[in-house]
């Protein structure tokens, strides 16, 4: 199983339970097909650095899972065949990136127990 952490921006129009609604079609696809979710956050809407479809902000999502390759390419696909998403990017995590991810994740978890 390799690591991998998405990013994904959604269309800024959508309201919240719109943008649940495709988080939660994306978690399910991931679990549907034996991937274990590491880490999941929502950044919530931000001024992107270009425009894109005419759109100068968007829903910002990040998921970290475990999985394989092909699961990559399918989630991908669904991906590009979904209006809602604007942009993305999947990269798959080394040994030091898992660790970054780790103390992130660590550090995020204490702030909300604080």
């Amino acid at each position: 199983m390799n690591h991998y952490e998405t990013v994904f921006i959604l269309n800024p129009v959508l309201s919240d339970t719109q943008i649940k609604e495709a988080v939660k079609k994306y978690e399910s696809l991931l679990k549907s097909n034996k991937c274990k979710i590491v880490h999941k956050e929502d950044w919530g809407l931000k001024k992107l650095a270009f425009t894109i479809q005419n759109k100068n902000s968007g829903f910002y999502h990040l998921l970290q899972f475990e999985g394989s390759s092909e699961m990559v390419n399918s989630l991908e696909v669904e991906f590009r065949r979904d209006e809602r998403v604007m942009r993305f990017l999947t990269v798959k995590l080394d040994i030091y990136a898992q660790e970054w991810a780790d103390k992130r994740r660590k550090k995020i978890q204490s702030k909300v127990k604080a």
